[in-house]
């Protein structure tokens, strides 16, 4: 009985000791909960800057002005006073025409208006002396009218002859032919020797004023509609405005023009055959960078979105319902929040017009890992709004 009760002892011993192993193994080799991995994602917080809004148009540039110079009376050309495609200046004599004709002309009516002097001073002196004897009732009425009337009749002799006189200087000084305009002259029209005027050519050259130049370009009726709306009046000046329309132009080498130019006037109608309506500006030239008849590529500041909300578009999902964008939350919840969306502007960025306040963060990458309501790490993006995110 003693063995039995020394062997069952042991027994139990040996069953309680694998039982306790058991129990120490499937505690050790129990597999531990695994922690949640939650998805991390670039954000960036929402900023406002003012937004200037371009239209882009084809133009071309004209000069401020563009002046025929043509003979006003008729005669040879004698000479040419200027070198071709140089600048001339306000009253400067561009061509001499033979002036003999038209100087015999000036001398003859100059010698008319001395001798309508000679005879009206006469005709007054005659009248001086009939004039104390008809009061002496030594002359009679008759006398006196006709004395009178001699000399009204030399004095209107004197004016005619005055003005035959000015016009005949006036045609003698349009022999020497003058620039009526500063500006850069083109090549003659007309040879030496060439009869010109009235019944020969008539055109001389051209001469062109364009250290200030004008650019025409045309807009659409919806343009219009669009600048109205925002209380832009293309072509008129507006006070109460911190901007003005202004326009750059693009050279040739596809470079910019360093100068602005202020749209100075629009249309009032529109074109029915092309649905456009033409608007101008003005621009410096003091280089003769810009050649009038070029065309060249404008961009016209149409309006200024001031504290306008700005967000990179690559953060922007685009569905059938709209726009959308995640904004984190403060307890780092994505929050997946419908936007209007603006105009696309340069560095390719979106205005946003409702949905979002200034200070809010919004995830610029990786939101394609994301559902609403879900809880994020957030990795702020560096300066060039680049982050590096581990998928």
């Amino acid at each position: 009985m003693n063995i039995k009760k020394f062997l069952r002892s042991k027994w139990l011993m040996a069953a309680l000791a694998i039982i306790i192993i058991a129990v120490i193994l499937c505690i050790v080799l129990k597999p531990k909960p695994q922690a949640v991995v939650l998805p991390t994602v670039a954000t960036e917080s929402v900023k406002t800057e003012d937004v200037y809004i371009y239209g882009d148009y084809v133009g071309r540039i004209r000069a401020q002005q563009f002046v025929e110079i043509r003979a006003r009376v008729e005669g040879y050309l004698e000479k040419m006073l200027f070198e071709e495609g140089t600048y001339v200046k306000k009253g400067q004599t561009l061509f001499i025409i033979d002036p003999q004709i038209y100087r015999a002309q000036a001398n003859r009516a100059k010698a008319q208006l001395n001798k309508a002097r000679a005879q009206a001073t006469k005709a007054k002196r005659d009248l001086d002396r009939i004039r104390p004897l008809y009061e002496q009732n030594a002359a009679s009425l008759l006398d006196l009218d006709n004395a009178t009337a001699s000399y009204e009749s030399a004095l209107a002799d004197v004016a005619v002859c005055e003005a035959d006189l000015t016009q005949a200087e006036m045609t003698l000084g349009y022999t020497a032919v003058q620039s009526p305009i500063s500006g850069y002259i083109s090549e003659r029209n007309a040879d030496i020797g060439t009869l010109v005027g009235p019944g020969g050519k008539s055109l001389l050259a051209t001469i062109v004023k364009s250290d200030t130049v004008r650019v025409d370009f045309s807009m659409t009726a919806l343009d219009y509609l669009r600048s109205k709306n925002r209380n832009v009046n293309i072509g008129h000046r507006d006070t109460t405005r911190k901007w003005d329309p202004y326009i750059t132009v693009t050279l040739a080498d596809g470079s910019q023009y360093p100068y602005r130019g202020l749209v100075d006037f629009a249309d009032p109608q529109v074109d029915p055959q092309t649905g456009t309506f033409g608007v101008r500006a003005e621009m410096p030239n003091p280089d003769q960078t810009l050649l009038p008849g070029q065309f060249t590529q404008v961009k016209l500041l149409l309006d200024v979105h001031e504290n306008a909300v700005v967000v990179p578009s690559k953060a922007l999902i685009i569905e059938k319902g709209g726009a959308y964008i995640f904004v984190v939350r403060p307890d780092n919840v994505a929050e997946k929040r419908l936007v209007v969306t603006g105009p696309e502007i340069s560095g390719n960025r979106t205005v946003i017009e409702r949905g979002l306040v200034t200070g809010e963060h919004i995830v610029v990458e990786g939101y394609h890992k994301l559902t609403h309501g879900m809880q994020v790490e957030t990795v702020e993006t560096s300066g060039d709004g680049m982050a590096n995110i581990e998928e």
